[in-house]
């Protein structure tokens, strides 16, 4: 159930974000396949799964083949610990937020074996893009939600939304959200932060040399990383399925789709950053933001409870 909902979102996100994309740029975008061109994205994924499947001559055969698989994998798994609402949830663990952020950093080997695995130089840069972006982006990514395990006492993905009835955690903690959001568009490879597939450097990075259905895996496995992100956000920063009015399932579907928006946006409005310029970024600016915000949440929190004893 979880796989096809995320073809099928994949598939729908692919044509929205050519949509969104035009009407930035003030074009049409599809228009021909299909009503408004609903049916593009199906006709391209089919054009996908019919192409022929070629592996380079001298490459590692091994690590090439099974490179789209290892970065999927983690991309799928990130859902078990994602609540839809309170009784819909694969595994409710109590290290659900430590176990979300865990499992995405597992893809960074997988575009590493691709990289390495194509034997070709411009995937190799890719590759090891991707490894060096990780360790920035990671970093500042879990401190930046520390300061809501501080408040909340619990690493449940169910407990922290419920805990946000009626204050979302986004008011909370709005130097949180910022730096999350900004380690995420780096953690998902989206512009400015698409650094390992640079495609006016390295052609396409990491998949270069990949064609058919893994190619095709691997753009399935970027939008599923988006998605996640993007209901991670709304759960955990806008309080999830909370809100008036409109049924628990209609509020996450729309911020969830209202991020996806912004990453779009972001990703379609913004240059791309450098290397050097990213890494900068994350040492030099959000890892020290995120610790002021740790230490300031728990000064907050001890002027709060001395203020109540008194």
């Amino acid at each position: 159930l979880v796989f096809t909902s995320i073809a099928l979102a994949v598939m729908v996100l692919v044509w929205v974000e050519r949509k969104v994309t035009a009407a930035i740029q003030l074009r049409y975008g599809p228009m021909r396949t299909g009503k408004w061109g609903l049916a593009q994205t199906l006709a391209d994924t089919l054009k996908l799964i019919l192409k022929e499947d070629i592996v380079p001559k001298k490459a590692d055969r091994m690590l090439f083949l099974f490179a789209p698989i290892i970065v999927f994998i983690p991309a799928y798994l990130t859902y078990l610990v994602l609540p839809v609402s309170p009784d819909l949830i694969t595994r409710d663990l109590n290290i659900g937020l430590f176990y979300f952020l865990a499992i995405p950093s597992i893809s960074a080997l997988g575009l590493l074996m691709a990289g390495w695995g194509s034997n070709s130089k411009y995937p190799l840069i890719g590759g090891i893009r991707s490894a060096a972006q990780m360790v920035s982006y990671e970093i500042p990514r879990a401190l930046s939600l520390l300061g809501i395990i501080m408040l909340a006492g619990t690493l449940s993905m169910t407990k922290l939304v419920e805990l946000q009835n009626p204050y979302w955690f986004i008011l909370l903690q709005p130097l949180g959200f910022i730096i999350f959001f900004i380690s995420s568009l780096a953690e998902i490879n989206r512009i400015p932060f698409d650094i390992p597939v640079a495609e006016s450097e390295l052609v396409q990075g990491y998949f270069t040399e990949y064609s058919g259905i893994r190619f095709a895996i691997f753009q399935m496995a970027e939008y599923a990383h988006m998605v996640g992100v993007s209901l991670f956000l709304a759960l955990i920063f806008l309080g999830g399925w909370h809100g008036p009015f409109l049924p628990s399932g209609v509020w996450l579907f729309l911020k969830t789709f209202f991020f996806i928006l912004i990453f779009m946006w972001v990703g379609w409005t913004f240059p791309r950053f450098k290397a050097e310029q990213l890494m900068r970024i994350c040492w030099k600016m959000l890892i020290p933001l995120a610790l002021f915000n740790i230490a300031f949440t728990g000064i907050l929190m001890i002027v709060i409870s001395n203020i109540v004893r008194t």
